[in-house]
């Protein structure tokens, strides 16, 4: 779950192209896409809990309301059997969403959700997730490569959007 909006020379491309980072305390995966549909229809999209597994390959089931300091239930393909418990702790309607997890110093999860709508029409979604804190050197090799994950999630968000719009 991440903290910086920066956007890859490849969001302007029709699929998204994940980015990662890495040093000893801190782990970062992130993905931009350009999506043919307005901020509002996307925002739409990922606030509503109920409908996400429908049109998201990388969600198993979210039960919770994505609203501003709700905790989640998430689960997820890629790791069957765990569930995953956000909470929403930035909200900017129709521009940014955050979703934190964890225990700093110890170990803390960071999603950031960002759009930002281009002149053209289109919205670039970005979507980062930072993982930090002084448990992370001794679990880093246990965790999966989530640049596959972001790529089908900005993909499946950018069909659905563009399918509904």
């Amino acid at each position: 779950m991440g903290v910086l909006g920066r956007c890859p020379a490849e969001m302007t491309t029709r699929t998204a192209k994940a980015t990662k980072t890495s040093s000893t305390f801190r782990m970062e995966c992130a993905t931009t896409i350009n999506v043919r549909a307005t901020p509002q229809r996307i925002w739409a999209l990922l606030t509503n809990a109920e409908d996400f597994p429908r049109w998201n390959s990388t969600v198993t089931r979210i039960a919770g309301k994505i609203e501003p300091g709700q905790k989640l239930a998430l689960e997820v393909p890629a790791a069957p059997g765990r569930t995953f418990k956000p909470k929403v702790t930035q909200w900017e309607p129709e521009h940014t969403m955050v979703w934190s997890d964890g225990f700093a110093p110890m170990f803390k999860g960071v999603r950031t959700f960002t759009l930002a709508a281009n002149s053209d029409g289109t919205t670039a979604f970005s979507m980062v997730e930072v993982l930090s804190g002084v448990m992370l050197p001794m679990i880093k090799s246990s965790l999966p490569d989530f640049s596959p994950a972001f790529e089908a999630y900005a993909a499946d968000l950018k069909r659905e959007a563009e399918r509904t719009a």
